[in-house]
């Protein structure tokens, strides 16, 4: 089963700290931080953040999988990054709420299909 939680657009940017700021639909923010050993983590904020510099912008799918042949039975991020191709990310927890932090694994695994 894939299921289609949400899709919008994102905005990747980076502060003038260098620290990795994603956006969903201009709503939500998530702080994204190397955290050594652990890997990459999402933070979630309510401040709104400044852009020093815009990294990646486009649309935006998460899913949920369950029982799929070929797929991780995970929350299933895909960020649209140009020319038809999408970059996926595993959430194992889902999107962090509150200020909870919550793990991001970049994987080859992808669900959306783009044509040219």
């Amino acid at each position: 089963m894939i299921k289609l939680m949400r899709s919008g657009k994102y905005l990747l940017m980076e502060t003038m700290d260098g620290t990795k700021i994603l956006n969903l639909d201009e709503a939500d923010h998530y702080a994204w931080i190397k955290a050594g050993e652990i890997g990459e983590i999402l933070v979630a904020s309510k401040k709104e953040f400044a852009p020093n510099e815009v990294l990646a912008a486009g649309n935006y799918r998460l899913y949920e999988v369950k029982n799929e042949a070929d797929l991780t039975d995970l929350i299933h991020l895909e960020l649209f990054v140009g020319n038809g191709k999408w970059q996926g990310y595993l959430l194992p927890l889902g999107l962090p709420d509150g200020v909870v932090r919550r793990r991001i694994i970049p994987t080859k695994e992808i669900i959306t299909k783009t044509t040219h």
